[in-house]
């Protein structure tokens, strides 16, 4: 009986995470561009983190596709995100910065949350940790991993609806 525990519970772990993947110490990522991802544009809403999320991307122009995302609770903006989608040699990198509804950035000046490329599948794109998934041309999904400040990890799912 006490195997069972400690099997079910790393069990649930490996289930929590089946969206998205990580890009493995030292390998590279593969050949991209941004008519990989160009599926991506347009104006999106869901729910999640208990209020309104939208993201709004627009169409690949001068090497990256840039992105805006707002989540509303109760009325008020939580947090934003501003980035972008870029070739970089020949691959893809996703970039982006948070800031608070006052528009107070969380990084420091000259930093961004990196998400590198992992795999490429015709309706899923795997950056690492961070997945777009293409349902249809009206519905694409996003898969994250988040943390908090004890150091958990948990994959995040963002259901959008083109508007």
């Amino acid at each position: 009986m006490k195997l069972v525990i400690p099997l079910f519970f790393l069990v649930c772990l490996s289930i929590t995470a089946q969206n998205t993947l990580s890009l493995e110490e030292g390998a590279t990522s593969p050949k991209a561009t941004l008519l990989d991802v160009e599926w991506m544009t347009g104006h999106w809403k869901g729910e999640a983190f208990g209020g309104i999320t939208e993201e709004i991307w627009s169409p690949p122009l001068g090497g990256s596709m840039m992105f805006s995302f707002k989540l509303v609770v109760n009325g008020m903006v939580n947090f934003y995100e501003l980035g972008h989608i870029k070739e970089v040699d020949g691959t893809l990198l996703l970039q982006l910065k948070h800031f608070d509804g006052d528009l107070k950035g969380w990084e420091e000046k000259n930093d961004t949350v990196d998400f590198k490329l992992v795999k490429l599948e015709p309706n899923k794109v795997f950056f690492d940790d961070f997945t777009l998934e293409r349902i249809s041309d009206q519905e694409i999904n996003l898969f994250v991993v988040v943390g908090d400040n004890d150091g958990n990890q948990e994959e995040v799912q963002f259901n959008y609806k083109r508007q």
